[in-house]
């Protein structure tokens, strides 16, 4: 008789306790991670032949609030079709009751692991750019994240920027292409008790730290997206003072723009109205930034402009200065 080896009785062990999903659909491979919320596996779907990834509740039970906001998750997440949020291909129970879903498997890098290949201010905020958008699309649905951060933040093979674990979004109002009985569900399932502290910290907004989850909306995410971007070009979480995070950028080196600084400082700023109104907001002045234009938070000054203008153009202006010198010396030439 052969005597199994201890790994192979290890993963025996394991693989006794993965949920018995449909077996003529799904078939479990390997754990890929485990939260507060839920346990993701890798998965094949034998009707469409691809790999999966699959979301089931940790909830002892399904009347749980665990159960619920792995329902919200999967519900939100199928509201938002965007390149930046990953797809849900199926969602049911299990039968112990059990809550699951279905997304796209991704393979890639945690926004921390490709974040060390990431060569310099334009590359950061390239990354940048693309969470901002996918999170824009979200407010633009009247949903927010609320816990924005590094390790929630995916980049794919082919560098596809994604935003995951959408468990502690929140509803603000009516995804665009939600029917009416949809989008009662997911508000009636989308609340948070008054001084529920959700987020990361280092991460959340300072009305989530004091504990209104309930109220956070749009601009909490922004606070977020701030935090991220000041840990991208510094690889530190943001402090907790806007001077402080401003001091922070201008020690780097090579020192970030006065707008570069201006955006992320109005992303941190205490209160909520003094931020961008949401990541719309966000990506068209980081969008303006990129492109060497104006941005709305930094009123420039006539030097700075001129500035500014000097090197958007330099390319220009030099090969016109270059052009002119020569025309001044073939004009002396030709007067000797």
């Amino acid at each position: 008789m052969t005597r199994l080896a201890d790994g192979a009785i290890a993963r025996l062990r394991d693989a006794a306790t993965w949920p018995a999903l449909p077996p003529d659909r799904y078939e479990i491979r390997r754990p890929l991670g485990r939260g507060g919320m839920g346990t993701v596996y890798a998965a094949y779907d034998r009707r469409l032949e691809r790999e999966v990834a699959i979301k089931v509740s940790n909830a002892p039970a399904p009347s749980s609030d665990l159960e619920t906001r792995l329902r919200q998750e999967s519900r939100v997440l199928a509201h938002l079709e965007h390149p930046g949020i990953v797809p849900v291909h199926d969602a049911g129970a299990l039968d112990d009751g059990r809550w699951f879903y279905v997304m796209k498997y991704v393979r890639g890098e945690t926004l921390p692991e490709h974040a060390v290949s990431l060569a310099g201010e334009a590359a950061a905020l390239a990354v940048f750019e693309r969470i901002a958008e996918a999170v824009a699309f979200a407010h633009a649905a009247g949903v927010v994240h609320r816990d924005l951060k590094p390790s929630n933040i995916m980049v794919g093979a082919f560098g596809e920027v994604l935003v995951l674990d959408w468990g502690a979004a929140k509803i603000l109002a009516a995804p665009a292409a939600a029917p009416e009985s949809s989008t009662e569900t997911l508000e009636s399932s989308g609340g948070t008790a008054s001084g529920t502290r959700i987020g990361t910290p280092g991460f959340m907004a300072p009305e989530q730290q004091r504990g209104d989850a309930s109220t956070a909306g749009p601009a909490a995410d922004v606070y977020s997206l701030g935090a991220v971007a000041f840990w991208l070009l510094t690889g530190e979480p943001a402090p907790a003072s806007v001077d402080a995070a401003t001091r922070g950028l201008a020690a780097l080196q090579p020192k970030p723009s006065r707008r570069l600084r201006a955006i992320v400082a109005r992303c941190l700023a205490e209160a909520p109205v003094d931020r961008y109104v949401d990541a719309s907001a966000l990506a068209a002045d980081l969008a303006r930034y990129r492109a060497g234009e104006a941005v709305l938070a930094h009123p420039e000054s006539a030097s700075e402009r001129v500035v500014r203008f000097l090197d958007r153009y330099r390319a220009v202006i030099l090969l016109m200065t270059a052009y002119l010198v020569m025309r001044a010396l073939f004009a002396w030439a030709q007067r000797r």
